[in-house]
């Protein structure tokens, strides 16, 4: 295991200090802050793990590129929101598919938020067609569906979690044995994580280990999906 750290209690600090300065004058003087402590750890956390990203699926990106990879911008699109706040309020890694740039297709990602992180895996509000394919491949072999998510290893770590229609989606039966998971909206597991683990030595096989656990889901998604896993 490795006895490097990635992210410190500084990372930490600066996450807490935006949300409290959350506006473009304490931000270009804390830059260089986000610069040490943020972006750089995150640079190296990505190029890091993709080695580890490999043995779970050769599918999936670890892209260390500032513009495009792994890491979200922290700057936020405020164009349509009433949320005029110009910075996000947390961290964000996400490892894609090869087959696509977007982050509603399968994939794994780390949060880094005070009292708030988590590793998350699985597709966040899959597209209408993306979600009818989900659905039916649910619907048609729940005992595929059981098999990822309700036994070890991804049971002992994450909980499928996501926004839920009231009813039950057009064209699927009302009383099917998994109506609840047919009326998902995202297909997601997440595990909730400290601050403690997150800026220990070890922590990106930590992390590692926790996507091999999520990858059932993963892997049921994207044959869901006609991806390769």
């Amino acid at each position: 295991m490795s006895t490097s750290t990635h992210f410190t209690a500084a990372t930490f600090a600066f996450i807490r200090d935006l949300r409290a300065n959350n506006d473009r004058d304490w931000f270009q003087a804390n830059k260089h802050r986000y610069e040490e402590h943020v972006k750089e750890p995150a640079r190296r956390f990505i190029v890091d793990f993709g080695a580890h990203l490999g043995r779970i699926s050769p599918h999936f990106l670890a892209d260390p590129r500032p513009q495009g990879g792994a890491l979200f911008r922290i700057y936020r699109d405020i164009r349509f929101s009433k949320n005029k706040d110009p910075y996000k309020d947390h961290v964000g890694l996400y490892f894609r598919h090869a087959e696509g740039k977007s982050v509603h297709l399968p994939g794994f990602y780390l949060h880094l938020e005070p009292r708030a992180s988590f590793v998350g895996l699985g597709s966040w509000r899959p597209q209408t067609a993306e979600l009818q394919l989900i659905r039916q491949a649910v619907a048609r072999h729940p005992e595929k569906w059981r098999a990822a998510v309700e036994q070890p290893p991804f049971s002992q770590s994450f909980q499928v979690v996501g926004e839920s229609l009231k009813c039950p989606p057009r064209g699927f039966a009302q009383d099917h044995p998994l109506v609840d998971v047919l009326k998902l909206k995202d297909f997601t597991g997440l595990a909730p994580l400290t601050q403690k683990q997150i800026t220990s030595p070890g922590f990106v096989e930590e992390f590692a280990a926790y996507c091999a656990s999520g990858s059932p889901l993963v892997r049921f998604l994207c044959e869901a999906l006609g991806q390769p896993f």
